[in-house]
């Protein structure tokens, strides 16, 4: 399969194709090398040329099968690809099909009517041929039953010249034959008498008029039957169908053919004669493969040779005044049974003679009614071209608009934001157009937004980067004390702030601050506390290093040249607050502050000094499950100036817990309320034996319960401190 494979590629690219691909598609390939190795040998003489031929036709006609569903393939994903070839097939499938199926139909209508209104014309004029010779024979039965009444001993019977005889018509080898009770009667001149003359029938009782079989002979024959007294008399007059007389039922109609000898079968209302005409279908015959009428045993062909023709099928007026030929049975009877059967008529005429026929007497409002259709069929095609131009335009106005959104979405895709269509209309189409460049429009802006936002959200990922190198890195941890802190943004920044001072080995500063608003603002006001609060720790630092800060505050002792730890300034944690708010009033908008908790830990002493700016009370849990709030402090911090703070001084305990939060721990709620300051206490007292980041852990997983699927209102910030 492989080399076979390889082959059809080899072949299919030096026709610059794609290779086949299915099983259709492959088998037509092979069905198609296959013909022509076949046909090759074909050409050879004998019965081994005619065995590759009949196998490069079997191979041929399943090419044939297998190219049918490649060609409806091709059909539809080539030719019909574009909006343009599947509108006008479209058109043509719903426009052009009726119009073609009803014209169809009109013209077979038209034929058939033709032919049946040749054939009425027909028999028309052989019905008033019978009418005029069943006239004159009934006037002749009068009146010889008259002459043999009155004279019962004559001889012959003189036929009268005038008066309504059958010698006022032309006809040829017309014949009288007259009976009395049965007897012949001679007639004068006798040269009408036939030399075998027709019997009475037994079937005949009334008078008769039809076409009679008679000797094997067609008749145009009228028989009267005329009762005078106790004798009854009997008139036959018979005129052979001949050619002369055939003449005159073609006269204006065209060719004419009757066939003497043929039978299409018996009427229901007598026994079915043996019949002499049949219809054989073979397909053995040679250079036959279609129905065949055969009459008397003979092709239709061969039995025209032998039928009755009359009259002359003239040349055509015009190129649609076609032949129109017809066939038509005409009912005989059998003379000496009765019996009827039905002779075969074949009427050729064209619709030039046929309209002549029908107008006959009205010439005149025939050539006005044939103008007035003449013109209608004009408005008609004129109507037709107009909406034929009509469906291209529309059309064309379809195609246009759908090709150049095609071709809009092509310089869309390229990266073209800026490509527009040009829109002159005003349909639906136009306003489809319309809103295309109304999308472009909207997604050029959105790639821009999206851009701007990118650019924001990779600051903001550097804000982030930047803001969580602000917060106390590593473990920090004394003797003494254990301390953990966490903060977890709301956003991608956070206005929350926490940081761990150390001062020597037994020195801690504890701060941990909320920042008004959220995002990058908040982010900034927390940078600058988080710098203003590390400037004055290492600001005090100079200014105990160089001794001016005892001058500033009289608590302190002269220092001389001694280098003496920060720590000390950070035991007046209500001075820093003063100091800050100075800085941030000074320095940040009027709308904006912070809350800020400051705390200084002494581990020789186990004393906590603390002053709170505004912030949410950090809360003491004792080892014997009480509880103290750290409330002394003042106001926020930035909003007011010129303002003092109170601080406070706690001593912790072996296994006390300092729990410092900021409102994002306490403030989410859900349908049971705020998750608040009691439960908070409770995940610490349930997990106070665990590690501080256990603690923490298990403080941050209960929380998010609580708030569940919604998003984290604001930043949570935690910071916890065990006494050891």
């Amino acid at each position: 399969m492989g080399r076979l494979r390889k082959f059809e590629v080899a072949v299919f690219r030096l026709v610059r194709r794609d290779p086949p691909e299915g099983f259709v598609h492959r088998g037509a390939f092979w069905l198609f090398v296959g013909y022509l190795g076949l046909s090759l040998p074909g050409w050879l003489p004998g019965t081994v040329g005619k065995f590759f031929s009949d196998l490069a036709a079997l191979d041929f006609f399943l090419l044939i099968i297998l190219c049918i569903p490649l060609l409806w393939r091709f059909i539809f994903l080539r030719l019909l690809w574009k909006v343009r070839n599947r509108l006008i097939v479209t058109y043509l499938l719903m426009g052009l099909t009726p119009v073609v199926l009803f014209v169809t139909l009109a013209l077979i209508l038209l034929y058939v009517f033709s032919g049946q209104f040749a054939i009425f014309a027909a028999t028309s004029v052989v019905h008033d041929e019978l009418e005029h010779i069943g006239s004159a024979n009934s006037n002749l039965a009068m009146h010889i039953a008259h002459v043999l009444n009155q004279t019962p001993r004559a001889r012959s019977v003189s036929l009268p010249e005038e008066g309504g005889g059958p010698a006022e018509h032309e006809y040829t080898g017309l014949s009288v034959t007259a009976y009395e009770d049965g007897k012949p009667v001679a007639l004068d001149p006798a040269s009408i008498q036939p030399a075998l003359a027709p019997p009475v029938p037994s079937w005949l009782h009334q008078s008769f008029r039809g076409l009679v079989i008679d000797h094997g002979q067609l008749w145009l024959r009228a028989a009267d039957i005329q009762k005078i007294g106790d004798h009854t008399t009997v008139v036959i007059s018979s005129v052979p169908l001949q050619q002369q007389n055939v003449e005159a039922i073609a006269d204006g109609l065209g060719r004419v053919s009757i066939f003497p000898g043929v039978s299409f079968g018996e009427l229901p209302s007598a026994p079915q004669p043996p019949p002499k005409t049949k219809f054989e279908f073979s397909a053995t015959r040679p250079n036959q493969g279609q129905g065949q009428i055969e009459i008397n045993g003979e092709d239709i062909n061969q039995a025209r040779k032998h039928a009755i023709v009359a009259g002359t099928l003239p040349a055509p007026l015009h190129f649609y005044d076609v032949p129109v030929g017809f066939l038509a049975p005409l009912t005989t009877w059998e003379w000496s049974t009765g019996r009827t059967t039905e002779v075969y008529a074949d009427v050729t005429s064209r619709p030039s003679l046929l309209y002549r026929r029908l107008f006959i007497t009205s010439l005149d409002v025939g050539d006005v009614i044939r103008e007035i259709l003449i013109a209608i069929a004009i408005a008609f095609g004129v109507l037709e071209l107009l909406a034929f131009l009509a469906a291209v335009r529309l059309n064309q106005t379809i195609t246009r608009s759908v090709h150049d959104l095609y071709e809009a979405t092509l310089a869309i895709d390229g990266g073209n934001l800026d490509h527009r269509i040009k829109v002159k209309r005003r349909d639906q189409l136009g306003a489809l157009s319309r809103s295309f460049n109304s999308m472009a429009a909207s997604l050029a802006r959105s790639l821009v937004e999206q851009r701007e936002k990118q650019r924001m959200q990779n600051e903001l990922s550097i804000a982030q980067e930047v803001q969580a190198n602000l917060f106390p890195h590593g473990r920090v941890a004394l003797t003494m004390l254990e301390i953990h802190g966490v903060c977890l943004p709301a956003r991608t920044v956070s206005g929350d702030y926490y940081d761990f001072l150390l001062f020597g080995e037994t020195g801690l500063g504890i701060a941990l601050g909320d920042i008004s608003g959220k995002g990058i603002s908040a982010a900034l006001l927390m940078a600058t506390l988080h710098s203003a609060v590390r400037a004055y720790r290492f600001a005090g630092e100079e200014l105990v290093t160089e001794g001016s800060y005892a001058l500033a505050n009289p608590r302190t002792r002269r220092v001389g040249e001694e280098e003496v730890e920060c720590g000390e300034l950070f035991e007046e944690p209500a001075r820093i607050l003063s100091l800050l708010n100075r800085h941030l009033y000074r320095s940040t908008q009027p709308e904006k502050y912070a809350t800020l908790f400051l705390a200084h830990y002494d581990g020789l002493s186990r004393r906590l000094v603390y002053s709170n700016g505004g912030h949410l009370p950090p809360l003491l849990l004792r080892a014997n499950d009480t509880v103290t709030r750290l409330d002394r402090g003042g106001s926020v911090v930035g909003l007011l100036d010129d303002l003092e703070w109170e601080q406070g001084t706690v001593h912790l305990g072996v296994g006390d817990i300092l729990i410092a939060y900021s409102d994002g721990v306490t403030e989410p709620e859900n349908d049971f309320g705020e998750f608040g300051e009691s439960r908070l206490l409770e995940v610490v007292r349930r997990h106070r034996h665990l590690s501080l980041e256990a603690i923490s852990e298990q403080v941050i997983q209960t929380l998010r319960s609580w708030i569940g699927v919604q998003e984290q209102p604001d930043d949570i910030t935690l910071v916890l401190a065990r006494q050891r």
